[in-house]
C-alpha cells in the first residue's frame, strides 16, 4: 500500500513540475512575441531625415552661451548693467 501511495505522489509531483515548466515556456514565448511585434513597428510621428537635419541646424544657430539668461534665471552678460545708484547725502 505504501509503494502505491508513494508512486502516486511521485507521479503527481512530476505532473506539477511539467505543468509549471510548460507555463514558464508559454510565458516566455508570449513575451517574446509581444516584444518582437513591438520592435517591428515604426514609432508614430517619426520625422524624416531632412526634417531632422533642418531642425538641428536651426537649433544650433539659435544657441547662446547663456542658458540661464535664456531661462530668465540670471541676467545676460550682453545686456548693459543698470547705472549704479548714488547714495543720497
Amino acid at each position: 500500500m505504501k509503494s502505491v501511495a508513494s508512486h502516486n505522489q511521485m507521479v503527481q509531483r512530476v505532473k506539477v513540475g511539467l505543468i509549471g515548466l510548460a507555463a514558464v515556456v508559454l510565458l516566455i514565448g508570449l513575451a517574446s512575441a509581444i516584444f518582437s511585434a513591438s520592435s517591428r513597428e515604426q514609432p508614430v510621428g517619426t520625422p524624416q531625415a531632412e526634417a531632422a537635419a533642418n531642425m538641428t541646424a536651426a537649433n544650433i544657430s539659435d544657441l547662446t552661451d547663456e542658458p540661464l539668461a535664456e531661462l530668465g534665471v540670471a541676467p545676460s552678460a550682453n545686456e548693459p548693467s543698470p547705472a549704479p545708484v548714488e547714495p543720497q547725502r
